[in-house]
C-alpha cells in the first residue's frame, strides 16, 4: 500500500475529512455533507417561504432510489471511501399523506478497519408542501455516536427535539423553527423543487435547518448552467449552485461547496465537491432508479 495512504489512515483523516455521507444532503444539499460536520455561513435574510405543490409539480415521486458515492482526494490519492443510498415511499395516516424517506450511509469494507461509518436517517414530510413532520438520525462514526429525533409542529413551527450522545441520557428541548426550517432529509427533497429558472446569477437562496439542539440559517448561491461530466454516468446539462461554509476543523472558510444538479425536471444532485483543509471531498451520483421524469439532461 502507498506510504502516504497508510499515513493518511493512521491520522484518521479519511474518517475526519471524508466519511461517506458527505451528502449533507443534502442535498444534500446537505445530505451529502452530514458526517463532515458542516456549518454554513449564517444569513440574516428571511428564509424562502414554503409553497404548496400538486403531485404533478414535484420533481420526484414514491419509489425513487438514489445511490451516492463519496470520494476523497489528496495528492496522488483518489479513492472512493463509502456510499449513501436514499429511498422514498409514500404513506397515508388518517387524512394526512406524506413521504417517508430513508437514507443509509456506510464506509466500504476496507475502510471499516480504520473508520467505520454506519448512519441511518429517516424523515416524514408532507406531500402537499414538503414541510417536515418527523426526523430521526442514528449516527455511528468511529467512536462517535449520536441520535436525533425531531417532531415538527406545523402550527407554530416549533420542533420538539431529543438528542442523545453516546450512552448518555437523551436531552429534550424545544427549538423555535420557521416555516422554512427543515431537517437534513426533507431539506434535500425540498431543495430539488426550487424554481431555478427564475434565479439571477449570484442570487442568494436562504434556507433554515435543525441539527442536534441548534438551528442554522444557510444559503445557496445560484451560479448558472453548464455541462459537467460525472464519472461513471456521462455528461449532463447542469444547474450549478454553491454554499459557503465557515472556517473550522474541516473547512478553511475560503472555498465554497459546489453543487451540480441535473437541468431537467428531476433536479437530481449529480455532484458535490469542495476542498477541505487536507485534500478535497466529493460525492457523485452513481445509481438511480424509478425517477419521476426522463433524465433529459444527459447529453452523452
Amino acid at each position: 500500500m502507498n506510504y502516504e495512504l497508510k499515513k493518511l489512515m493512521k491520522l484518521e483523516v479519511l474518517g475526519k475529512f471524508a466519511s461517506p455521507f458527505t451528502i449533507r444532503p443534502l442535498l444534500c444539499f446537505l445530505l451529502l455533507f452530514l458526517t463532515a460536520s458542516i456549518t454554513f455561513a449564517q444569513q440574516d435574510t428571511a428564509c424562502m417561504p414554503v409553497r404548496e405543490f400538486t403531485a404533478g409539480q414535484l420533481s420526484f415521486h414514491e419509489n425513487e432510489r438514489l445511490t451516492i458515492v463519496a470520494t476523497y482526494k489528496w495528492g496522488i490519492i483518489n479513492t472512493d471511501v463509502g456510499e449513501a443510498t436514499m429511498m422514498l415511499t409514500k404513506e397515508k395516516f388518517r387524512d394526512t399523506t406524506y413521504f417517508y424517506a430513508r437514507a443509509y450511509a456506510k464506509t466500504y469494507r476496507f475502510y471499516d478497519n480504520f473508520f467505520m461509518v454506519r448512519d441511518v436517517y429517516e424523515a416524514r414530510f408532507l406531500s402537499s408542501n414538503l414541510r417536515p413532520l418527523y426526523f430521526h438520525r442514528n449516527i455511528s462514526e468511529g467512536g462517535y455516536t449520536i441520535k436525533n429525533t425531531y417532531v415538527f409542529n406545523n402550527a407554530d413551527y416549533t420542533i420538539r427535539a431529543s438528542v442523545q450522545r453516546k450512552t448518555g441520557a437523551a436531552k429534550d428541548t424545544v427549538l423555535p423553527g420557521k416555516s422554512c426550517t427543515f431537517d437534513f432529509v426533507s431539506l434535500f427533497y425540498n431543495s430539488r423543487n426550487l424554481d431555478f429558472d427564475h434565479f439571477q446569477k449570484d442570487q442568494i437562496i436562504p434556507i433554515s435547518f435543525a441539527v442536534d439542539e441548534e438551528l442554522f440559517h444557510i444559503y445557496y448561491r445560484y451560479i448558472g448552467k453548464e455541462e459537467k461530466k460525472i464519472s461513471g454516468l456521462g455528461t449532463f446539462k447542469c444547474i450549478k449552485i454553491a454554499a459557503k461554509p465557515v472556517a473550522g476543523e474541516v473547512f478553511d472558510g475560503k472555498n465554497e461547496i459546489s453543487i451540480w444538479i441535473s437541468d431537467d425536471k428531476n433536479h437530481i444532485p449529480l455532484l458535490i465537491e469542495t476542498p477541505v483543509i487536507v485534500g478535497k471531498v466529493s460525492a457523485r451520483l452513481s445509481k438511480y432508479a424509478n425517477l419521476k421524469h426522463p433524465l433529459s439532461s444527459k447529453v452523452q
